[in-house]
């Protein structure tokens, strides 16, 4: 498990550190695009072929053919638009993941992180969990809006704060503002850490994907 979390950071700073070569020391190649948006696409690909979603998958490789045909001909795709893409790309991914557990006979995304902290998940905590992963949806799609609509009125600038800035913000903002919720509204449910929302994350990715399943257990765990 450590392994495969170092292993995926270190692939996170390669990305990184290549996207950032790319549009500093060579702004003007047209594998650009390929390098910042595809390596997304091939996570999405994997996660829907992996979770039975072949159309989902199959879209996602034919767009990573995509953007390789356009590059091997020299087709250059402004930085900007890129940075745009790859902000909006990233929002609308996590949005489809979280959404993913809504449909009928899933267990929505933060149940199932729950379920991997609480000793018992009362029906209470069923909906409430259910609800903070509908609130987490309608925030990473006004997020994906929020950018789109930046950058097609406001100058660059702007828009790079937003993402580079806001965003992040944004991000600890909603985190923060649903523990002060759920203490507020819900005193009676079990405490959790931050630590215990990391091994959450953890023990979820590996699990594999939601599959259709019962909502968790009301009764407490041995």
């Amino acid at each position: 498990m450590h392994a495969r979390i170092v292993a995926i950071g270190l692939l996170g700073v390669a990305y990184l550190a290549l996207s950032q070569w790319l549009m500093t020391s060579a702004p003007d190649s047209p594998w650009n695009a390929v390098a910042l948006l595809a390596p997304m696409l091939a996570a999405a690909a994997a996660g829907a072929w992996s979770a039975g979603q072949r159309l989902r998958s199959l879209l996602a490789a034919a767009a990573i053919a995509a953007l390789c045909a356009q590059a091997t001909l020299g087709v250059l795709v402004p930085a900007p638009l890129l940075y745009l893409t790859q902000h909006v790309a990233i929002n609308l991914m996590l949005g489809w993941w979280f959404g993913s557990g809504l449909r009928d006979g899933q267990v929505a995304l933060i149940t199932r992180l729950a379920s991997f902290v609480h000793r018992d998940m009362p029906p209470a905590m069923i909906a409430y969990t259910r609800n903070v992963t509908r609130a987490w949806v309608a925030y990473f799609i006004a997020m994906s809006l929020t950018s789109l609509l930046l950058f097609a009125l406001a100058r660059f600038e702007t828009w790079a704060w937003f993402a580079n800035i806001g965003t992040p913000l944004a991000l600890a903002a909603m985190f923060g503002g649903e523990r002060l919720l759920r203490f507020r509204l819900h005193p009676e449910f079990e405490r959790s850490s931050v630590a215990d929302a990391i091994r959450a994350y953890r023990q979820a990715f590996a699990a594999g994907p939601m599959t259709p399943a019962s909502p968790p257990s009301s009764e407490p765990r041995p």
